[in-house]
């Protein structure tokens, strides 16, 4: 069966059957959005608190070291609750569309892409902030400058943020609704095939998943091992 998978997975690929095609650059295409709002986010708000002293921050970092771990299926159920037709934002009608995926991806991948960031700022040297500020930086010039020194583990964050909304499929698929040529994926068309025992294909559909998470985690590895050589 799974030598079966493997079979179908690169005539699928080779064929360039339309339909696998489309879901492939739809999941990417979603799962690329989310990880770019994410990152946007997740990088701010980590420096942010990093570099922050008020009250209540412990109990902030718990917050962000917690939500690293939220279910994707809570996050669905609030999002579908919320953009529900009777919902406090059922009036944007986005409910089973690419967009409520996205922005379910997005509240998964960000809370990752902020806690990495965190830990990543607070493993800087503790005297370089104010090394920097010394040399007359404005704080602006200052958190670019602790930014470049920690663009590794940044990357890092970025991919863990990626490797944890593209094969996720709990939200996706309740919030998105598994609509064949619109909001279906990788994730949600694998299940979908499974349930109805086409197991040769869920695997096919398994494998290129695979492929594309390979593939794009193997050029933002490149890239962070060069920045690493330098």
């Amino acid at each position: 069966m799974i030598f079966d998978g493997i079979k179908q997975a690169f005539f699928l690929l080779f064929t360039l059957d339309k339909e696998v095609i489309g879901i492939t650059i739809l999941s990417l295409q979603i799962s690329g959005i989310a990880t770019f709002i994410s990152m946007l986010l997740g990088v701010s708000i980590g420096m942010t608190v990093a570099l922050s002293r008020f009250p209540g921050r412990n109990l902030v970092v718990s917050l962000i070291n917690t939500s690293m771990g939220l279910p994707p299926v809570v996050v669905g159920l609030f999002i579908t609750i919320f953009l529900w037709r009777n919902g406090p934002l059922g009036f944007l009608g986005i409910l089973y569309t690419p967009t409520a995926i996205i922005i379910a991806q997005t509240i998964i991948a960000t809370p990752i892409v902020t806690g990495i960031t965190l830990s990543a700022i607070q493993h800087l040297p503790a005297n370089l902030r104010l090394q920097i500020l010394s040399l007359g930086a404005t704080r602006l010039q200052m958190v670019w400058i602790l930014a470049k020194e920690a663009k590794l583990p940044l990357l890092t964050a970025v991919m863990a943020g990626f490797g944890g909304i593209i094969s996720e499929v709990g939200a996706s698929i309740m919030v998105g609704g598994n609509i064949k040529g619109y909001s279906r994926v990788l994730t949600t068309a694998t299940v979908m095939e499974t349930s109805r025992g086409n197991f040769d294909i869920a695997i096919a559909l398994g494998i290129i998943l695979l492929l594309l998470s390979f593939t794009i985690n193997a050029i933002l590895t490149h890239i962070q091992q060069g920045e690493r050589l330098r």
